[in-house]
């Protein structure tokens, strides 16, 4: 009871916050809605802003992990605010701040999808989607790429995760074997799901023999 009233609650507080950054953000009062994200982030979560935005997204989930169960909402509603602060960033033209918080939200958002986290204040995987178009002119680091192809296998975009892979291989990040791991893993999937990832049986049978040779 009492864990479902919490949860209520950050429902409520982060669905009239998220109204309030809006409204400030149409009236061009991005100061204002940045510290109503400051005052959240240093008071909702156990520890300040400063540290949630020092810490990697792999740490943070370590902090918010409690006898081997993820606090998957509350890194939710991190993660959201982390997007609307870089939301803002971008309109205030602070390109380097956008990225670094788009980043880390969408680290987080396919962590949260990799543990089928339930969409308490959103769908990770649509907002990692949304992110990842928003990131789209950029580079992305190794560690990130590393996630991103793990989270496209994990929600089936086989041939995604393997233009993944193959970009890291180019790279020299993932040896070869590491992709050939890859295809042994799906060989392993019946065709119709293949067919529906992108990666047909011939095309990975095809694609084994080639990395492997």
């Amino acid at each position: 009871m009492f864990q479902r009233d919490y949860f209520m609650r950050l429902i409520e507080q982060m669905t009239e916050a998220v109204g309030q950054i809006m409204g400030l953000k149409r009236e061009l009062k991005h100061q204002e809605a940045l510290l109503v994200i400051d005052e959240l982030l240093d008071k909702g979560f156990g520890m300040s802003g400063k540290l949630i935005r020092s810490l990697s997204d792999k740490d943070l989930i370590g902090v918010m992990t409690t006898n081997g169960i993820v606090e998957t909402d509350n890194l939710q509603a991190i993660a959201v605010l982390l997007k609307q602060e870089a939301d803002l960033y971008v309109e205030l033209g602070k390109d380097e701040a956008s990225y670094s918080g788009y980043l880390k939200a969408l680290s987080l958002f396919m962590r949260l999808s990799l543990l089928d986290a339930k969409p308490t204040l959103v769908k990770p995987s649509e907002e990692a989607e949304e992110l990842l178009l928003k990131l789209d002119a950029f580079e992305l680091p190794s560690e990130t790429k590393l996630l991103r192809a793990e989270w496209h296998e994990g929600e089936g975009s086989f041939d995604q995760a393997e233009n993944v892979l193959h970009e890291l291989y180019e790279d020299g990040v993932i040896s070869n074997e590491e992709i050939a791991d890859f295809y042994r893993r799906l060989l392993l999937l019946d065709d119709e799901r293949l067919e529906a990832g992108g990666l047909p049986r011939e095309e990975l049978e095809q694609g084994l023999n080639e990395i492997s040779a």
